[in-house]
Protein backbone atom coordinates (compact mmCIF):
# COMPACT_ATOMS: atom_id res chain seq x y z
CA UNK A 1 0.00 0.00 0.00
CA UNK A 2 2.87 2.43 0.73
CA UNK A 3 4.16 1.91 -2.83
CA UNK A 4 0.79 3.01 -4.16
CA UNK A 5 0.80 6.10 -1.93
CA UNK A 6 4.32 6.96 -3.10
CA UNK A 7 3.24 6.56 -6.74
CA UNK A 8 0.32 8.92 -6.17
CA UNK A 9 2.51 11.39 -4.26
CA UNK A 10 4.89 11.38 -7.26
CA UNK A 11 1.98 12.18 -9.58
CA UNK A 12 1.00 15.01 -7.26
CA UNK A 13 4.52 16.47 -7.42
CA UNK A 14 4.38 16.30 -11.23
CA UNK A 15 1.05 18.15 -11.21
CA UNK A 16 2.47 20.81 -8.88
CA UNK A 17 5.39 21.27 -11.29
CA UNK A 18 2.98 21.64 -14.19
CA UNK A 19 0.98 24.19 -12.22
CA UNK A 20 4.13 26.21 -11.57
CA UNK A 21 4.82 26.28 -15.31
CA UNK A 22 1.28 27.56 -15.90
CA UNK A 23 1.84 30.26 -13.28
CA UNK A 24 5.02 31.33 -15.08
CA UNK A 25 3.05 31.64 -18.32
CA UNK A 26 0.41 33.74 -16.56
CA UNK A 27 3.05 36.03 -15.11
CA UNK A 28 4.19 36.72 -18.64
CA UNK A 29 0.63 37.23 -19.88
CA UNK A 30 -0.18 39.67 -17.07
CA UNK A 31 3.13 41.48 -17.60
CA UNK A 32 4.94 41.01 -14.33
CA UNK A 33 7.90 39.07 -13.04
CA UNK A 34 9.48 38.19 -9.72
CA UNK A 35 12.90 39.65 -8.99
CA UNK A 36 14.37 38.49 -5.68
CA UNK A 37 10.86 37.85 -4.31
CA UNK A 38 9.75 41.31 -5.39
CA UNK A 39 6.90 41.79 -7.85
CA UNK A 40 7.76 44.00 -10.80
CA UNK A 41 5.04 45.02 -13.26
CA UNK A 42 5.71 46.50 -16.66
CA UNK A 43 4.93 50.23 -16.69
CA UNK A 44 2.09 49.80 -19.21
CA UNK A 45 0.43 47.20 -16.98
CA UNK A 46 0.54 49.54 -13.98
CA UNK A 47 -0.99 52.35 -16.04
CA UNK A 48 -3.77 50.04 -17.25
CA UNK A 49 -4.44 48.89 -13.67
CA UNK A 50 -4.73 52.48 -12.44
CA UNK A 51 -7.30 53.24 -15.15
CA UNK A 52 -9.40 50.27 -14.03
CA UNK A 53 -9.28 51.04 -10.29
CA UNK A 54 -12.63 51.90 -8.69
CA UNK A 55 -12.37 54.92 -6.41
CA UNK A 56 -13.04 54.54 -2.71
CA UNK A 57 -16.25 56.60 -2.65
CA UNK A 58 -17.76 54.70 -5.56
CA UNK A 59 -16.62 51.38 -4.10
CA UNK A 60 -18.35 52.10 -0.77
CA UNK A 61 -21.45 53.46 -2.49
CA UNK A 62 -21.78 50.37 -4.69
CA UNK A 63 -20.96 47.83 -1.98
CA UNK A 64 -23.86 45.65 -0.87
CA UNK A 65 -25.24 46.72 2.51
CA UNK A 66 -24.65 43.21 3.86
CA UNK A 67 -20.90 43.58 3.16
CA UNK A 68 -20.73 46.85 5.08
CA UNK A 69 -22.77 45.50 8.00
CA UNK A 70 -20.73 42.30 8.36
CA UNK A 71 -17.31 43.94 7.93
CA UNK A 72 -16.86 44.59 11.68
CA UNK A 73 -17.50 40.89 12.41
CA UNK A 74 -15.00 39.87 9.76
CA UNK A 75 -12.31 42.22 11.01
CA UNK A 76 -12.95 41.33 14.68
CA UNK A 77 -11.37 37.97 13.90
CA UNK A 78 -7.97 39.70 13.68
CA UNK A 79 -7.52 39.57 17.48
CA UNK A 80 -7.84 35.77 17.80
CA UNK A 81 -5.76 35.31 14.64
CA UNK A 82 -2.90 37.39 16.07
CA UNK A 83 -3.15 35.47 19.36
CA UNK A 84 -3.02 32.17 17.45
CA UNK A 85 -0.04 33.46 15.51
CA UNK A 86 1.83 34.33 18.71
CA UNK A 87 0.96 31.03 20.42
CA UNK A 88 2.06 28.95 17.44
CA UNK A 89 5.32 30.89 17.23
CA UNK A 90 5.94 30.25 20.95
CA UNK A 91 4.96 26.58 20.53
CA UNK A 92 7.52 26.14 17.77
CA UNK A 93 10.21 27.94 19.76
CA UNK A 94 9.63 25.75 22.80
CA UNK A 95 8.74 22.31 21.42
CA UNK A 96 10.33 21.92 18.01
CA UNK A 97 13.97 22.25 19.14
CA UNK A 98 13.37 19.72 21.92
CA UNK A 99 11.95 17.22 19.43
CA UNK A 100 14.61 18.01 16.85
CA UNK A 101 12.14 19.47 14.33
CA UNK A 102 12.86 22.39 12.03
CA UNK A 103 10.62 25.38 12.53
CA UNK A 104 8.06 26.09 9.84
CA UNK A 105 9.11 29.15 7.86
CA UNK A 106 6.41 31.78 8.17
CA UNK A 107 7.30 33.38 4.81
CA UNK A 108 6.47 30.11 3.03
CA UNK A 109 2.84 30.39 4.16
CA UNK A 110 1.93 33.96 5.08
CA UNK A 111 2.14 35.82 1.78
CA UNK A 112 0.87 39.36 1.68
CA UNK A 113 1.47 40.78 -1.79
CA UNK A 114 -1.84 41.84 -3.33
CA UNK A 115 -1.51 45.40 -2.03
CA UNK A 116 0.89 45.95 -4.94
CA UNK A 117 -1.96 45.68 -7.44
CA UNK A 118 -2.67 49.15 -8.77
CA UNK A 119 -6.24 48.21 -9.77
CA UNK A 120 -7.28 47.82 -6.12
CA UNK A 121 -8.37 50.76 -3.99
CA UNK A 122 -7.35 51.15 -0.34
CA UNK A 123 -10.23 49.11 1.11
CA UNK A 124 -9.71 46.30 -1.40
CA UNK A 125 -5.98 46.26 -0.60
CA UNK A 126 -6.73 46.08 3.13
CA UNK A 127 -9.21 43.24 2.53
CA UNK A 128 -6.63 41.35 0.46
CA UNK A 129 -3.93 41.84 3.09
CA UNK A 130 -6.31 40.54 5.76
CA UNK A 131 -7.25 37.45 3.73
CA UNK A 132 -3.63 36.76 2.82
CA UNK A 133 -2.69 36.92 6.49
CA UNK A 134 -5.63 34.84 7.75
CA UNK A 135 -5.37 32.08 5.15
CA UNK A 136 -1.58 32.02 5.27
CA UNK A 137 -1.64 31.77 9.05
CA UNK A 138 -4.10 28.87 8.95
CA UNK A 139 -1.86 27.09 6.41
CA UNK A 140 1.15 27.71 8.67
CA UNK A 141 -0.73 26.35 11.68
CA UNK A 142 -1.76 23.30 9.65
CA UNK A 143 1.87 22.58 8.77
CA UNK A 144 2.97 22.98 12.41
CA UNK A 145 0.16 20.64 13.48
CA UNK A 146 1.01 18.10 10.75
CA UNK A 147 4.64 17.97 11.88
CA UNK A 148 3.49 17.51 15.46
CA UNK A 149 1.09 14.76 14.40
CA UNK A 150 3.79 12.96 12.42
CA UNK A 151 6.10 13.10 15.42
CA UNK A 152 3.60 11.94 18.04
CA UNK A 153 0.75 10.11 16.36
CA UNK A 154 1.34 9.17 12.72
CA UNK A 155 -1.77 6.99 12.43
CA UNK A 156 -4.47 7.44 9.81
CA UNK A 157 -8.05 7.83 10.95
CA UNK A 158 -10.59 5.04 10.55
CA UNK A 159 -12.96 7.47 8.86
CA UNK A 160 -12.12 9.26 5.65
CA UNK A 161 -11.07 12.85 6.30
CA UNK A 162 -11.47 15.66 3.85
CA UNK A 163 -8.32 17.24 2.41
CA UNK A 164 -5.69 15.59 4.62
CA UNK A 165 -2.31 17.29 4.93
CA UNK A 166 0.48 16.05 2.65
CA UNK A 167 2.19 14.03 5.42
CA UNK A 168 -0.92 11.99 6.13
CA UNK A 169 -0.42 9.40 3.37
CA UNK A 170 2.80 8.18 5.04
CA UNK A 171 1.09 7.45 8.36
CA UNK A 172 0.41 3.92 9.61
CA UNK A 173 -2.98 2.50 8.79
CA UNK A 174 -5.63 2.61 11.49
CA UNK A 175 -5.56 -0.62 13.47
CA UNK A 176 -2.14 -1.77 12.19
CA UNK A 177 -0.33 -1.83 15.55
CA UNK A 178 2.73 -3.66 14.22
CA UNK A 179 3.30 -1.15 11.41
CA UNK A 180 2.84 1.77 13.80
CA UNK A 181 5.48 0.43 16.20
CA UNK A 182 7.85 -0.47 13.36
CA UNK A 183 7.58 2.87 11.59
CA UNK A 184 7.23 5.38 14.42
CA UNK A 185 10.94 6.20 14.61
CA UNK A 186 11.26 6.21 10.81
CA UNK A 187 8.42 8.72 10.56
CA UNK A 188 9.92 10.82 13.36
CA UNK A 189 13.27 10.86 11.54
CA UNK A 190 11.50 11.91 8.32
CA UNK A 191 9.82 14.88 10.01
CA UNK A 192 13.08 15.87 11.69
CA UNK A 193 14.67 16.16 8.22
CA UNK A 194 11.83 18.21 6.72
Amino acid sequence: MDIEFERLAGKLREIEEEMEQLLDARRTAFRYRLEQNKIVFEREAVEQHRRIRVGLARFLRESPLVALVTAPAVYALIAPLVMLDLWVAAYQLICFPIWGLARVRRADYVVIDRQHLAYLNGVEKLNCMYCGYANGLIALVREVASRTEQYWCPIKHAMRIRDPHPRYSRFADYGDADDFRKRLEVLRDEVRRS
